[in-house]
């Protein structure tokens, strides 16, 4: 039987058969016609950073090709594509490595030639959380055939196969060498033929996204794609499979995590990617969340698009540090799952710890099919039973923990829960709003952490008087600040608004905690900006580190970059540094980077005390870099002039970004309107905001890690901002002063990589 097989594989072979055995390179070959193709990749043209080829792993029955789920694919022209009408067979080795969502309802295709508006053509893909499916247009209709049943699985090998014979009249899916759809088909009728193009890897219909980007992308492994103009037989696909497993003991070979796991080496030369703040490996990040410590370690999640630098089908990365600065990858911690309670994303949220002292996540569920669509999950940690430090496996609840019902805020906009347990009780706070009243925080409360009553809105600003606040607050943080200069308990209250004329920052509120009515009481009606930098310290995150008793805030620095950048670059913003806050014996909120940052110092490149604007301009002209740690201190004046820093300076000063205090006005900003040359960059302006030195010299300490700037002012208030220069000389630095001007102390330190 087997012989006979071989021969009416060997008599009816594949017409076109990529085996992806090239291990570099950006041509594909099909062995079957001797045509070689190309594979596309966004960052082969290495515009910000050294080229990279795709990525090409072992595969199954060879080598294997990694489809980035963004960039990757191979094209053939119509005219060299193989002519399928009366039939056809699809077989591919894949191991998907995340599911798209979905959009307009295509597949993420592996090979197709289709438009499925006029019925023409076939696909042959996946779609929601693995299912896959064969669909042809066969006389003036589309025909579809579906595997829901039997998903394929991430991270694993699977064989699919797809079958189409007119004289049959049936359309076939087999997985793994097994036959587990079939449907029938109009009587004797074929494939209408398309004149598109052949892809493997992207649909041919994809639906654009933010001009740049395209959905409907394979993201993963794929090994072995051949297409045949006749319907293989159930014992040729079992024949097939089991050919390819003979060299691995008749199972297929496990994936190692380094073989499909996102890869940061191809972006490391990025002359723009920042290189010791937190990040993903690859593609888009926003806010960073739910930070806790256990068993030695902190953790921390981020809001994370597997597969590409835009927003789309989050999850939740996931990374750990022993000091919060070195951060290590790990696996995804969340992702959204068919018949749980987050099919459609997880979103924001936080952590705590569950009656055992166990870390547990709460996250926004989100889930279209229900209204509202955004929810109260929780997840709980496997620790207990798996003694994994690491946190890799969490389990989540079977049923939202709360859903919004109507009176509960402004119905529909429901997410972002923080959550803590202060003796017997766990408190649950949640952002939406006030129909007609602004933004809100609602809060919740419970004995068990599963069952929550609610307490009604925690705090509710007034609109007419703070219209930049928007009307729907997200990421609600609130820290204990310790007692006052009366002896009375602090908290701070952090929230980021959302809406129509929303000014999206990192707004607070200093005042008490009324732990029995469940409301915050402001000690000022006006909120107050940790952050003047406008727009890039957003995505408030929280939490008292139990080492130490400080609050640390962790935030995201958006990247204010144009969509086709994001995609030339393969990534898209990264976290900010954490920040300390505190109460300042006057009564103000305290603002400084941790000091845990000082270990990533390496060579000192300056060390002035006491000197002239001059002197020290004449010692800076030395000192260049994009990785650098600065502390200056300059000496009281009368003078209102401003003063400051220009960094990112190139040599004859075309492009600079000035770092400045206006005395007079009492004003920290940035001036980035000659921060970049390039026409492409969205980086201009002036940003800037108030901050009141009370007399104090100015102590500026500053941050620059590649596109990113973070300066801090006298322990008050940040600036986080960015600068993408063009120039890869912009390194220099200069002091900015009246010649009167004093340097009390100059201190400058090259600073090392997290990233490897």
């Amino acid at each position: 039987m087997d012989n006979d097989t071989n021969k009416q594989t060997d008599r009816g072979g594949p017409v076109a058969n990529w085996t992806f055995d090239e291990g570099r390179g950006d041509r594909a070959t099909d062995v079957a016609s001797g045509r070689s193709d190309e594979v596309f990749y966004a960052l082969r043209q290495g515009r910000f950073g050294e080229p990279s080829e795709p990525q090409w792993r072992p595969g199954v029955c060879g080598g294997a090709l990694l489809f980035d789920g963004y960039s990757t694919w191979i094209a053939r022209a119509a005219e060299e594509a193989p002519v399928l009408g009366d039939a056809l067979t699809i077989s591919a080795w894949v191991a998907p490595r995340s599911y798209e969502w979905g959009a307009d309802g295509r597949l993420s295709s592996i090979v197709n030639q289709h438009n499925r508006e006029v019925a023409e053509g076939y696909a042959f893909g996946m779609f929601r959380h693995g299912t896959w499916s064969l669909q042809l247009g066969i006389g003036g209709q589309w025909h579809e055939i579906w595997c829901r049943h039997l998903p394929l699985e991430k991270g694993k090998w699977s064989h699919i196969v797809a079958t189409f014979d007119r004289t049959e009249a049936m359309m076939k899916l087999y997985l793994n060498g097994e036959q587990v759809a079939e449907q029938s088909t109009p009587a004797d009728t074929p494939i209408s033929i398309c004149s598109g193009e052949l892809l493997i890897g992207k649909n041919n219909q994809a639906t654009v996204l933010a001009e740049a980007f395209r959905h409907n992308m394979f993201d993963g492994l794929m090994d072995d794609v051949g297409i045949y103009d006749r319907a293989l037989s159930a014992d040729e696909v079992r024949h097939v499979y089991q050919d390819a497993l003979r060299p691995h003991g008749g199972i297929a070979p496990i994936i190692p995590l380094a073989d499909i796991r996102l890869e940061r080496a191809p972006l490391l030369s990025d002359r723009h990617r920042p290189q010791y703040h937190a990040s993903p490996p690859v593609h888009w990040m926003n806010e960073p969340h739910a930070p806790i410590y256990f068993e030695g370690l902190y953790h921390l999640f981020y809001q994370h698009n597997p597969q590409g630098p835009y927003w789309a089908q989050i999850h939740w990365g996931h990374w750990v540090s022993e000091d919060m600065v070195h951060w290590r990858d790990l696996p995804i911690a969340l992702a959204p799952e068919r018949g749980a309670v987050d099919p459609d994303g997880v979103w924001s949220g936080s952590a705590a710890y569950d009656e055992f002292g166990v870390p547990a996540l709460f996250f926004t569920a989100g889930d279209d099919s229900a209204k509202p669509n955004q929810r109260v999950g929780l997840a709980r940690s496997r620790f207990r039973e798996d003694r994994d430090a690491d946190l890799t496996n969490w389990v989540k609840h079977p049923t939202p923990l709360i859903v919004q019902e109507e009176g509960q805020g402004m119905f529909g906009d429901f997410r972002d829960p923080f959550v803590w347990k202060d003796g017997d009780t766990w408190f649950l706070l949640i952002g939406s709003g006030t129909d007609g009243q602004g933004g809100s925080v609602l809060a919740y409360t419970s004995g068990n952490m599963i069952d929550w009553e609610y307490q009604g809105p925690f705090y509710v600003s007034d609109p007419s008087k703070y219209p930049h606040l928007g009307n729907m607050w997200e990421l609600p943080v609130l820290l204990p600040l310790g007692k006052d200069a009366n002896d009375r308990e602090k908290h701070v209250f952090l929230i980021s608004p959302l809406g129509p004329g929303a000014d999206v920052e990192v707004y607070y509120w200093i005042g008490e905690f009324d732990r029995e009515r469940v409301r915050f009481v402001p000690d000022h009606e006006e909120p107050q900006l940790i952050d003047v930098g406008d727009f890039h310290f957003t995505g408030p995150s929280g939490m008292v580190d139990p080492k130490t008793g400080r609050n640390i805030i962790f935030t995201i620095a958006q990247g204010e970059r144009t969509p086709q950048l994001d995609y030339d670059s393969g990534w898209a913003h990264n976290a900010g540094l954490p920040v300390s806050i505190y109460l300042r014996p006057d009564g103000r909120l305290g603002v400084e980077p941790i000091r845990e940052l000082e270990s990533l110092r390496g060579k000192q490149l300056c060390s002035l005390r006491n000197e002239t604007l001059e002197e020290a301009n004449r010692v800076l002209a030395e000192v260049h870099g994009d990785m650098l740690e600065i502390r200056i201190e300059i000496e009281k004046s009368e003078s209102e002039e401003r003063i400051g820093l220009w960094v990112r300076q190139s040599p004859s000063r075309e492009e600079e970004t000035l770092i400045y205090y206006d005395r007079g006005n009492s004003e920290l900003g940035v001036d980035r309107e000659k921060t970049t040359l390039s026409e492409e960059e969205r980086t201009r302006g002036v940003q800037s905001g108030t901050i009141d030195l009370l007399g104090e010299p100015l102590r500026l300490h500053v941050y620059l890690d590649r596109s990113m700037i973070e300066a801090y002012a006298n322990g008050l208030k940040s600036l986080t901002t960015r600068a993408y220069p063009s120039r890869p000389d912009s390194l220099g630095l200069q002091l900015m002063g009246d010649n009167q001007m004093g340097i009390r102390s100059l201190e400058i330190w090259t600073m090392e990589s997290i990233l490897s």
